[in-house]
């Protein structure tokens, strides 16, 4: 990125980032699909402690056969969506982590956000991350599903190298 600039340029489809705008972004060939963003701060790398800690963390995980993992009884909640506590084979697991796929628009976010909904109304604590839409756009669709409790928080980030607060 050249010295003193203040955007960046990412293309919607792919996210290819680039210093200039351009027609068709080089990366997946599709047309007119550049935005234009403010260029994250630069972040100062790690410290001696940090980089310590990480490393101490990596010793601590060691690989396991197979054969010595024992099972024990995962506990699920229900999502209150049946369909999909059947695919998640019988709810989720706390701590699992699921990727939900497919063409863009056939309704993957407003079924997670179903699903935070139910949650929250179960009194579970619920964050919904966003990677993708800002609070705006995360609240006009939530208006169409109907009323949410405060048990479910929000937090839109593109940046993964920024430190969210946390609460």
């Amino acid at each position: 990125m050249a010295k003193g600039k203040n955007t960046i340029f990412f293309c919607q489809q792919c996210g290819y980032e680039s210093a200039k705008w351009m027609g068709q972004c080089p990366a997946c060939k599709e047309w007119n699909t550049f935005v234009e963003e403010p260029a994250a701060p630069k972040t100062p790398g790690r410290t001696a402690a940090q980089t310590s800690a990480a490393k101490a963390s990596a010793a601590a995980a060691e690989p396991v056969a197979l054969s010595g993992v024992e099972m024990s009884s995962q506990s699920r909640f229900t999502t209150g969506i049946g369909e999909l506590d059947r695919v998640l084979g019988g709810g989720i697991v706390p701590g699992s982590l699921v990727l939900v796929g497919g063409d863009p628009g056939i309704g993957k976010s407003t079924l997670l956000l179903q699903v935070c909904r139910n949650l929250a109304e179960a009194r579970r604590k619920v964050l919904y991350i966003s990677g993708e839409e800002s609070l705006q756009q995360i609240k006009l669709r939530a208006r169409r599903i109907g009323e949410f409790s405060d048990s479910l928080r929000l937090l839109c980030e593109t940046n993964l190298k920024s430190e969210a607060k946390r609460s």
